[in-house]
Order: structure tokens, then sequence, then C-alpha cells
């Protein structure tokens, strides 16, 4: 299919999955740069929007939110990409060194962040299109690789649950993935353990009741399995 049909149900999916303050970050930030990247560069280059998550919500190093253009999961790699405006900027170092301090932030969380000019992206996309292939061609190949072999052995929800757990230092705690994941509670606890039995999550329990209150990731960091 072509870029509109597969662009339109790409938002269509992720609207419809959101709500609140997720809702409107995605009405308000999916605008003209935004959209001009994915229709001249991501979708000549990658094809398909599987993984790639518009306006994603991110923490800062003062525990706030903020939503990232892009992000793309690809196994428990993060990938950020974000649009940038001279104009957005103009003389406010305040906001200039704030969007520093947060890329800085992610890096150190094992979040590659990427910069895009909106006018070197008007004026010359090859120039983005072919740097991004050079820097995303490893993943993009083990992506391919992964996609021709069947069956899989993990689902969409199983794998995001194990990269959730890896991107908080192997610990998934079912209702905070449930925010996180925009899933049921009851879903994220359901699949947790079906991971348990595959040999990918343990149980931590706490107390006389046995209750458990998290699940621990037991798995390594660079199985295929999470792609």
């Amino acid at each position: 299919m072509g870029f509109q049909i597969e662009h339109e149900k790409w938002m269509i999916n992720h609207l419809k999955r959101r709500k609140g303050e997720r809702l409107d970050a995605l009405k308000r930030g999916h605008g003209y740069g935004n959209r001009l990247f994915v229709e001249k560069v991501w979708w000549p280059l990658v094809g398909h929007f599987h993984g790639l998550h518009p306006e994603y919500e991110v923490m800062d190093w003062r525990g706030r939110s903020y939503f990232i253009d892009f992000m793309w999961r690809v196994g428990a790699l993060q990938i950020g990409l974000e649009i940038m405006d001279c104009g957005s900027h103009g003389k406010d170092r305040t906001k200039y060194r704030m969007d520093l301090n947060r890329g800085l932030f992610l890096q150190a969380q094992d979040c590659a962040i990427y910069y895009i000019s909106l006018d070197e992206l008007k004026e010359n996309p090859s120039f983005i299109l072919s740097a991004l292939r050079n820097i995303l061609s490893p993943y993009l190949t083990a992506v391919l690789g992964v996609a021709r072999a069947v069956p899989r052995p993990f689902s969409k929800i199983e794998r995001d649950l194990m990269r959730a757990a890896i991107r908080h230092n192997r610990v998934l705690r079912p209702t905070a993935a449930a925010r996180e994941l925009e899933l049921h509670p009851m879903t994220v606890i359901k699949y947790c353990r079906i991971l348990e039995e595959k040999g990918k999550f343990r149980s931590v329990a706490r107390g006389a009741s046995g209750r458990v209150i998290y699940y621990e990731y037991v798995g390594s960091i660079q199985s295929p399995d999470l792609v």
C-alpha cells in the first residue's frame, strides 16, 4: 500500500489507543514538520511504521513528562528522533538548554537521540535519508531477518513487556507497565505469567501473602526474541 493509506492507518491506530494528555499531544504535535519527515525520509527508508511511535511520552531528568517527536523501538534499543525548527528556540536560551538537557538525559538512559533540522528536511531530505540509512541499517537488517522467521516465539505484547522491563533495569511492575504500554492491568498480568512460564520473567513476591509485586526479566538484552 502507498504512504497516504498506511500513514492514515498508523495515525488512526495511535489516536484510538490514547486518551487525555497523550491524545492531545499527538493531535498538537504531529504537524507539518513531523509529517514531512515520515513522508520524505521514514517511508522511503523503512517502508512501514511498525515500532515507530509519534509524540512518545518520556520523563526528563526532573521526572516531568515530555513528548518526543518520534520513538522507534527495536529490541532493547530505543531510538528517538526530534525535528528541530530554528524558530522554535529563537533567543530563548532556557528552552534551548532544556531541550539539550533532555537529549543528554535520555541518552544516559540508553536511548539514542538524533536531531533533524526542519530546514534541511525541507530543502535536502535526501541528505537526511542517507545519514539515517547508515545509522539505522544494522537495526533494519535485524528487523527484516526476524520478520522472515516463522513462527515467532513471542507475541507483540510479550516483546513489548520484555523491552519495558529492560528499560527499567529489568524490573516490570504491572500497573506502571499498563500505563506505559496503554494496556489493561489484567492483560499485563496475564502475559507476565505467560513469560514466566516461558522462562523470560521471574515473579518477585513480598510478605506472608506471597503477593507478586513485580516481575524481573531474566533473559539477554541482546536476545533476538526482543525484536
